[in-house]
């Protein structure tokens, strides 16, 4: 019944039922009923005039309609009416319809009247009130609260306004029956939580008779909403777990001791060694790893990805390291191959640039083993890329891949290699498990000992001399800084220009030959954008002028401040991945965010969230609120994120609790065997091939 197409519902029809597909998704019975309504109207009571409450949003009274005035003239007209009940008057005002009022309403009738009270010289009003003859069956009010559904202009053209929306639910509520929505959530759960049924829960959220069934309708439809999520993420996991076999890593060799004892160039933190055990654990189970590592900016994460790869060059397995960018990948390059010294592993970088006679050196030592680690962009995932025995791969910043990209990384081995998801952007728990439940996870939540927290201040245009005095100050100890400027499109004209002026604004600042400027952005060849970047790593040039192409990949402990102009452009997570450029050395490091004078509210809020904690995790829980769930990018590219009544900013408690609920049937039940369970069973079978869940990874 409830995959019927909603042409067959009464009242709806061909030509409408292709209106309500294209506009609002409703293809089915079951669309329609999870078409749920923004608020409801209250006119289950009808108030005496005189008991009339003016802070209440809308009242709802009956009297006898007493005479009609027209007062004004051509566009200040307006009609208005007199309605009488045994305590008062009250006035009914109209400024347009004013034919059709006169022609339908008649004086000494009586009325329901509802509407948004207001007051007008001294005397209390509803303007446009909605209005029907009063009958004795209409005395007490209606039996429930009337539901207001979103619609859309083309809809409304077509009569299929939220009125006749609620109209259409109410015929198919009433052609279903509970039947139609059996229980899908254990006894079990539904006592602990004290859960309406789901068929209650269903008719409630449409037409409840109070505020607090509507409240009860709400708070189920959301846990089972979420706890589903959950168990189907759950099922991927446990599948995973169960079912998927994998490379074993059963020693730790001579090439992760020598690194440790002599290459190490820090003692790890003791996030990264909780890290590094979870990582040995899986890798040494027999079934295939597939972690998520998320940490802050500069909190270690490239250095646990390499010593797990030299665990897997320990077992004799090759490792692969796959980055969005070339700039990154070079980066990787750089700081394993310097960190490595004079080890003897093999390490190298393959990318788009890479020349034919490397690339076929490089080809050539992954296919006959003795390449241990290679790096490099998408160019590793290449069909002619072929390992003699691959067994690890991190993928950096995965969400910047396509996941048939990511898949062909399965296929390097005969089984499938141990897979590292590494990303830089602080996920906060309630998006993580939502958008990576179904990935083992791993946080890196404590920074290397040694570095100082960097001092963020927001200073407008007008500070902009006091600003470069600054940056002069800093660069005369030796330092060296960033500014960089937004390009929201690497072809937009605009931006462009104002890069350019800029770079010649900060040239009348810091005047050649004194000071030695590097600007880089993404319209540059590829080698001139590698020399620019290189004189600023090696300290030839002190200012680095840029686009935020800069925002991962370049490593400069050296440099100390970071000027982002117009700042109020930027979002909050890139902020603090620019920010995150400098505080890499010993020195103090300051980030400074310069904007026009006039902000937003939202800027504004950015801007303070930012200056107040260098904290990524809680810049990012404040992102997620700020922006919302259904505008957070890149978080997972199949699923569903956009739930229909559960949002996971504000609902995060729920989210913990249908978690926990579903983990324990998954781990202790994964073929719903039990009785209890069945339900839960049977309802994933009725949805199968409704909704699509694929892996992340």
């Amino acid at each position: 019944m409830l995959f019927s197409p909603i042409e067959y519902l009464k009242g709806v029809g061909p030509l409408r039922g292709d209106m309500l597909k294209k506009e609002l998704n409703i293809f089915t019975y079951k669309d329609l009923l999870e078409h749920y309504p923004l608020r409801h109207l209250d006119k289950t009571k009808v108030d005496k005039i005189r008991s009339i409450n003016f802070n209440a949003d809308y009242v709802q009274v009956a009297g006898k309609l007493m005479h009609f005035d027209i007062v004004g003239e051509k566009r200040s007209k307006r009609l208005v009416a007199y309605l009488q009940d045994d305590t008062g008057e009250i006035e009914l005002t109209w400024f347009q319809g004013i034919n059709w009022v006169t022609k339908t309403l008649h004086t000494g009738h009586h009325y329901l009247v509802f509407g948004k009270v207001g007051s007008f010289m001294g005397k209390i009003q509803i303007v446009h009130p909605e209005i029907e003859p009063y009958t004795e069956e209409k005395a007490g009010g209606k039996k429930f609260l009337e539901p207001i559904y979103p619609s859309t202009e083309k809809l409304k053209v077509r009569g299929l306004n939220g009125r006749m929306l609620a109209k259409l639910t109410y015929a198919l509520l009433q052609q279903l029956s509970p039947k139609d929505l059996p229980e899908n959530l254990p006894e079990s759960i539904i006592k602990q939580y004290r859960f309406i049924s789901r068929w209650e829960a269903n008719c409630h959220i449409h037409f409840p008779a109070t505020e607090e069934m509507y409240k009860h309708a709400v708070r189920r439809l959301k846990f089972e909403e979420l706890f589903f999520a959950q168990v189907r993420l759950g099922l991927i996991r446990s599948t995973r777990h169960r079912f998927s076999k994998g490379w074993i890593f059963d020693k730790v060799g001579d090439f992760f001791n020598t690194f440790y004892n002599e290459f190490l160039p820090f003692e790890l933190t003791n996030a990264q060694k909780r890290v590094l055990k979870e990582i040995r654990k899986d890798a040494g189970s027999g079934k295939q790893m597939n972690r998520l590592l998320q940490g802050d900016v500069g909190s270690g994460k490239t250095i646990v990805a390499l010593l797990s790869m030299l665990i897997a060059a320990d077992n004799n397995f090759q490792s692969v390291l796959m980055a969005p960018t070339e700039i990154l990948a070079q980066q990787h390059f750089n700081g394993i191959t310097a960190v490595l010294g004079t080890m003897n592993i093999e390490v190298r970088l393959l990318t788009g640039s890479t020349k034919t006679k490397e690339r076929k050196e490089i080809l050539t030592k992954c296919e006959d083993g003795s390449l241990h680690i290679l790096i490099g962009t998408h160019a590793v995932i290449e069909d002619k890329v072929q390992f003699k025995n691959l067994g690890f791969a991190v993928i950096d910043e995965q969400h910047k891949f396509g996941v048939a990209q990511r898949a062909k990384l399965w296929k390097k081995n005969s089984l499938p290699p141990h897979i590292l998801v590494m990303t830089a952007t602080p996920i906060p728990r309630t998006l993580a498990l939502t958008a990576y439940g179904d990935l083992d996870y791993s946080v890196i939540d404590e920074l290397p000992p040694g570095r100082q927290p960097i001092n963020t201040i927001h200073r407008f245009e007008s500070k902009r001399p006091q600003v470069m005095d600054f940056l002069r100050q800093e660069i005369e100890k030796g330092r060296q800084a960033y500014v960089v400027y937004p390009l929201i499109e690497e072809s937009s004209k605009v931006d462009y220009e104002n890069l350019m002026k800029g770079f010649e604004e900060v040239k009348s600042f810091f005047p050649e030959p004194k000071f030695w400027i590097s600007m880089v952005h993404g319209k540059q060849p590829a080698e001139q954008k590698e020399v620019n970047m290189k004189r600023f790593v090696t300290g030839d040039t002190n200012i680095m002028v840029s686009t935020t192409v800069i925002e991962v990949g370049v490593n400069v402990p050296n440099a100390s401040v970071m000027v982002i102009e117009s700042a109020e452009k930027f979002g909050l997570s890139q902020l603090h991945q620019l920010r995150g450029r400098v505080g890499r050395g010993a020195e103090k490091s300051f980030c400074i965010l310069l904007t026009g004078n006039k902000l937003s509210a939202e800027a504004k809020e950015r801007l303070k969230i930012l200056c107040a904690t260098n904290d990524g995790f809680a810049v990012a829980e404040k992102d997620l609120e700020i922006r919302g769930p259904g505008d957070i990018e890149g978080t997972r590219q199949s699923g569903d994120l956009n739930f229909k009544i559960a949002n996971i900013v504000q609902d995060r408690i729920m989210l913990e609790a249908a978690k926990e609920a579903a983990n324990v049937i998954v781990e202790n039940d994964p073929e719903f065997t039990m009785a209890e369970n069945l339900p839960v069973k049977e309802y994933l079978q009725w949805q199968k091939g409704k909704t699509i869940w694929s892996k992340i990874s």
